[in-house]
């Protein structure tokens, strides 16, 4: 009788103490969408998980481009929903999480914040900052730059070109040698994010800015791209081109020169879920500009936000800390070429072994320029990527675009 009322109550105890285990393990949901490759981040959140048993980590991903996630979050957030903890977000969208009272400060959670931060880019820390505030955590800093076939240049002893006239020369040249279905110049043309930069690039390079659009630079730039697909320089079918779309492609063998963002060096040299055709064969360099004007290229890259209304917010903040320690960045660049946000990993030998691109283009990074930061920045993308799309497809001139464009950025960027 004895010995049975001993094992109740070991048992019980046992129970008592599960139970209590169980009731102190925090779960954080965070959540990326499907294009920032969440088999990179996992195994990075299994060590977290071991070195902090008592927090449980769980993915949740949705919406293939910047615009489909942030239409998510959107209304999550709008409805004041504290099932997302933290999540990833495009670095023009600070100022409206900010605004909208979504996003947590975090400088609470960061001892010495500007000691902390000196490790760091400067581009990623002013975009994940709001009146002095920090309201995101820097992931990873990004830009875009221009990757071509090395083994075709050579093919055809062509250089790499330095601008916008020599790519197209350079490209119609070899295409009209190669035959087929190669592209000689892939950009996005979608109504997307990565639209704006190329648009704002191709501006950019030509001497111009956003605040008039419809000046000589913006309508050589958009000119350039329009008249790409005119002259089969670029697919038919460019309006319809998002960011995978255009990596995709390039890796399949099927594109000369082609914009895109850090992350599509990984997959051209084989880390990607499709096959390469392209490993060893790709080179990297910075965007071409129209006469002597200088490249530019945007600022890119993601930030993590902490959910104003999580009921977690110091052990999302310790993960967030622990994403942007030096040998998370460190391998986050070696498996997935995504570019750090501290600057002494540009030095890293294995980083620069894995990324040979990434030493010598951070002159280039470090010079990236942001896209116009306001809180109406949702609604300035929308005008721009619209109106770039259009007249990518031809439904309107290049100047009508410019026009509608001017129009209705001008209220948003007084």
């Amino acid at each position: 009788m004895r010995t049975t009322l001993r094992t109740r109550l070991v048992l019980t105890t046992a129970l008592l103490l599960s139970s209590a285990a169980s009731a102190a393990t925090t779960t954080l949901n965070v959540f990326m969408g499907s294009q920032q490759r969440p088999e990179i981040f996992q195994p990075l959140f299994d060590r977290f998980q071991k070195q902090n048993p008592n927090i449980k980590i769980k993915i949740e991903t949705g919406g293939a481009t910047s615009e489909a996630q942030n239409q998510y979050l959107t209304t999550v957030l709008a409805a004041k929903d504290n099932t997302l903890d933290i999540f990833l977000i495009d670095v023009v969208r600070t100022a409206t999480f900010a605004a909208a009272g979504w996003a947590e400060p975090l400088d609470a959670y960061v001892p010495n914040k500007e000691v902390y931060l000196k490790a760091f880019l400067a581009g990623p820390v002013n975009a994940a900052s709001v009146g002095g505030k920090l309201y995101a955590m820097p992931a990873f800093t990004d830009a875009q730059f221009l990757y071509y076939r090395k083994d075709l240049l050579a093919k055809h002893n062509a250089k790499v070109p330095k601008t916008w006239d020599e790519l197209a020369a350079t490209a119609a040249r070899i295409q009209k040698a190669e035959g087929g279905n190669l592209q000689g110049f892939n950009f996005q043309g979608a109504p997307i994010e990565g639209t704006v930069c190329n648009f704002l690039q191709l501006t950019w390079t030509g001497g111009g800015n956003v605040n008039d659009v419809t000046s000589p630079a913006a309508k050589q730039g958009l000119g350039f791209l329009v008249n790409a697909v005119k002259t089969k320089l670029a697919p038919a079918a460019s309006s319809e081109m998002k960011t995978d779309d255009s990596r995709q492609q390039f890796q399949a063998g099927n594109v000369l020169f082609g914009m895109n963002w850090s992350y599509a060096w990984a997959h051209f040299q084989g880390s990607s879920p499709q096959p390469t055709k392209v490993k060893g064969d790709v080179g990297v360099t910075a965007i071409p500009a129209f006469g002597k004007n200088s490249t530019a290229t945007c600022t890119g890259g993601w930030q993590w936000a902490v959910s104003a209304y999580s009921r977690n917010k110091a052990a999302s903040a310790k993960l967030l800390q622990f994403m942007a320690s030096s040998d998370i960045q460190k391998e986050m660049a070696i498996k997935g070429a995504y570019l750090p946000i501290r600057k002494s990993l540009y030095n890293d030998a294995g980083v620069v072994a894995a990324n040979p691109h990434f030493k010598s283009l951070f002159s280039i990074v470090t010079k990236a320029r942001p896209r116009p930061i306001t809180a109406n920045y949702p609604r300035v993308s929308e005008i721009i990527r619209n109106n770039v799309s259009a007249a990518v497809a031809g439904s309107k001139t290049v100047d009508v675009a410019l026009a509608d464009m001017q129009r209705d950025l001008e209220p948003l960027l007084k």
